[in-house]
């Protein structure tokens, strides 16, 4: 469990060091906005992922073992990535900074997928939903560090400096991997690269009831990813100050986040993943129809508080067993390919579902808006009756 947060740390860490750090490190330095706009563009690999993840199960490094060797070679060369993004010059060199985001986000991605793949190997089936919450609640402290310590931090330093303590910080990465144990790989691995790349997708397809197990990843969080994608312009033309928004939403919703992945990682371990996606689905449909409250009550600082602690709860206990549930689908001879496709999976309803929101808002209001994303969640749920029943409480 242990190593299930640390290694969610590391996977955390960098990923808002190509986004907000780097947005504000550029407009800092008088960057043109569409070249900033442009560098959204270097988050490719973590929606690619799956693509070179067939290597990383099919070859194994000459030391550690396939994992942890794979996770070491990757680790080093996203610290020194990361530092080379320090010492970049925005201004002089955007093309040079582009480049080294760029490997920062291709190492990070490659981290992600070898940290999936060891937590779901060494982790028995009963045990994945504590871990996932351990792995998800470290992520979260991760990014954490990075936006708002990151940017605390170019108050009072350079942000060349900033990059380079971050870059220091995956040393706790790197050191929990050499001190882990390598896991059993009880399945064996793909003899040829053929294997590691065909094999994965024909041993998923054939499983029974496929189609629906892919339909409802698609749809489980599809309604809490589009109510989410305008809840701060919500905040905004509801009345609330920015202030508010920021000690609220942010630094309390951060930790009601925090506790509802931990407790949620708690109840799997007791009842089973597919009881708790039962629960955790139906409590983050009714939490995203309670920001209609808010358009009652206007900008009252307590009921948003209530609002934001209950949504936040709610999704981080809805994150876990979601998480888990993907893990314990993978075949632990192909888990990093596997687990790499069913995650891409997921960004496809967040980048494309939340595209269109704002048209939705301008044409039928703030509260139907709402209410249709909590009802778009009832597809997904529905769907555990296939691919989740009640009653069967292990995957």
């Amino acid at each position: 469990m242990i190593v299930s947060l640390v290694m969610g740390f590391a996977c955390g860490l960098p990923l808002l060091l190509t986004f907000s750090v780097l947005q504000a490190w550029m407009t800092e330095e008088g960057v043109d906005l569409s070249v900033i706009g442009l560098m959204t563009l270097v988050h490719l690999p973590y929606t690619i992922k799956f693509v070179w993840a067939p290597l990383l199960d099919r070859y194994t490094p000459p030391f550690l073992g396939r994992r942890r060797g794979w996770l070491l070679v990757i680790q080093i060369a996203l610290m020194l990535a990361i530092a080379c993004l320090g010492v970049s010059d925005p201004k002089q060199s955007p093309w040079l900074i582009a480049s080294a985001a760029l490997l920062v986000t291709f190492f990070s991605a490659s981290q992600d997928i070898v940290v999936d793949a060891y937590r779901r190997e060494d982790l028995p089936d009963e045990e994945l939903g504590l871990g996932s919450s351990m792995y998800v609640n470290g992520y979260r402290v991760g990014m954490l560090l990075a936006s708002g310590g990151g940017l605390v931090m170019a108050d009072h330093m350079s942000f060349q400096q900033v990059y380079l303590i971050m870059a220091a910080c995956m040393l706790v990465g790197i050191t929990t991997t050499l001190l882990t144990v390598e896991p059993h790989h009880e399945q064996g691995t793909p003899r040829t690269l053929t294997e590691a790349v065909y094999l994965p997708i024909m041993d998923f397809l054939k499983r029974n009831q496929a189609s629906l197990i892919l339909a409802f990843i698609f749809c489980y969080k599809l309604g809490d990813s589009m109510a989410s994608a305008m809840t701060t312009p919500f905040y905004l033309e509801t009345g609330f100050t920015k202030t508010e928004i920021g000690a609220v939403v942010k630094l309390f919703g951060f930790w009601a986040t925090i506790s509802g992945g931990f407790l949620g990682g708690l109840i799997i371990l007791k009842t089973g993943i597919h009881r708790a996606l039962w629960v955790f689905g139906g409590l983050q449909a009714v939490s995203t129809a309670g920001f209609v409250l808010l358009l009652h009550t206007g900008p009252m600082v307590n009921m948003l508080a209530v609002v934001i602690a209950f949504e936040n709860f709610s999704s981080g206990m809805g994150t876990t067993a979601f998480v888990a549930y993907m893990a314990s689908l993978t075949n632990k001879k192909f888990t990093a390919t596997q687990y790499a496709l069913l995650s891409s999976l997921i960004g496809v309803p967040r980048t494309f579902a939340s595209a269109p929101t704002g048209f939705l808002v301008k044409a039928m209001g703030w509260g139907p808006f709402f209410i249709i994303c909590a009802l778009i969640a009832i597809p997904g749920i529905l769907l555990l009756v296939k691919v989740a029943p009640w009653r069967q409480k292990a995957v």
